[in-house]
């Protein structure tokens, strides 16, 4: 086995990378690329920046003196839009790019990552190419997909590599395996996910886009029907503004006028009664959902994961403990980890440790 495992995560207008390195068990390399708006604009799809984006990749690890030549083991990348998936580490297969490159179910920076993997991969000997955990994981017990409405299905969507990342670390603490124990996990930053994960399988989770959920630093979070319902047809926003509103100036931007945790922090430590009110009335929100998610898996869980930039919080830990500590130990991972599970993906298979799956037209689980 070669010493490396390169690394590509895209983003809308970065790209990170890194080169892993099997013998250290540690980044030896880790980058972000940022583009210019120009540049990208060039381009009439986001797929269509696949060797625009390679072509910096490489000439990068270049000037930092890396050859490729004969050192890499594997190359994996973010997974992006395909079909509903079972989590895990999957081939990047024909398919599966024909999917992502006709953007048959959406277009997101992320479709590049397999692209960007597999073009490499071939460039430097047909080696291995993965995805891990794309962001199309859908495993949802059937009950979660039920609405209340029959013409509206509830939906997947969650921060699943992260999520999945801190609970292996957990369950590295506790000396088991992901597949033998549950867990609820919260991450928390921009947006929030709060997972039930049944020995592994992400089971249910609120909308962490537009849907459901707490109130996050940006986002709406469930809201009243009614009240919802007026303001969709009281003419003062479209369509496109009232979704731009709930996803990016709601929650605590819209009550605090910030979402800098360290400010909002320092506005509750200096006796602000608004953002005291405001702040309490978020960690309430956040519990509520824990708490329902431990009754999902009818309260068998090994403790409560809480992840993403504001696990740095030592308030909000303070705060979530008091509510729900009586559920289970609380296991904190501040930041994300999703390079570190790209990699731990890859390398996973490459020790045989887990079978790398094949992308088919098969629906994961099958649709309702």
């Amino acid at each position: 086995m070669s010493d490396y495992i390169l690394v590509i995560n895209p983003g809308s207008t970065s790209t990170k990378y890194g080169l892993f390195s099997i013998k250290k068990n540690a980044f030896v390399v880790e980058d972000d690329i940022r583009h210019k708006a120009d540049d990208l604009k060039a381009f009439a799809k986001v797929t269509d920046q696949d060797k625009f984006r390679k072509e910096i990749i490489l000439g990068e690890l270049k000037k930092q003196g890396f050859t490729l030549e004969n050192n890499l083991s594997a190359v994996v990348g973010r997974g992006g839009l395909l079909h509903p998936l079972e989590g895990g580490t999957f081939k990047i297969n024909a398919s599966m790019l024909e999917d992502l490159r006709n953007l048959k179910w959406g277009e997101h920076a992320s479709n590049l990552g397999a692209l960007l993997a597999d073009e490499i991969a071939k460039e430097y000997g047909d080696l291995p190419s993965f995805i891990v955990d794309s962001v199309s994981v859908d495993e949802f017990c059937k009950e979660a997909y039920i609405s209340g409405y029959p013409k509206i299905r509830r939906r997947c969507r969650a921060h699943v590599l992260n999520i999945k990342a801190a609970a292996r670390k957990a369950c590295d603490k506790l000396n088991k395996k992901l597949e033998e124990i549950n867990f609820v996990a919260v991450h928390i930053g921009g947006g929030i996910s709060v997972v039930a994960l049944e020995k592994g399988h992400l089971i249910d989770v609120n909308n962490a886009l537009l849907g459901e959920g707490p109130f996050s630093p940006e986002r709406a979070g469930t809201l009243p029907l009614e009240e919802l319902i007026d303001i969709c047809y009281s003419g003062e926003f479209t369509k496109d503004e009232l979704k731009k509103q709930l996803t990016k100036n709601s929650g605590l931007i819209a009550y605090l006028g910030t979402n800098d945790g360290i400010k909002i922090e320092n506005m509750v430590n200096d006796g602000d009664e608004k953002a005291i009110t405001i702040f309490n009335a978020w960690i309430f929100q956040i519990a509520k959902h824990i708490g329902a998610k431990a009754t999902v898996l009818k309260g068998e869980i090994e403790g409560i994961i809480i992840t993403g930039g504001w696990a740095r919080s030592k308030l909000l830990i303070k705060c979530l403990k008091e509510r729900v500590g009586f559920l289970g130990e609380l296991f904190i991972f501040p930041g994300q980890f999703e390079m570190e599970a790209l990699a731990m993906g890859a390398l996973r298979v490459l020790n045989k440790e887990e079978t790398a799956k094949e992308y088919t037209d098969q629906f994961f689980p099958k649709p309702i």
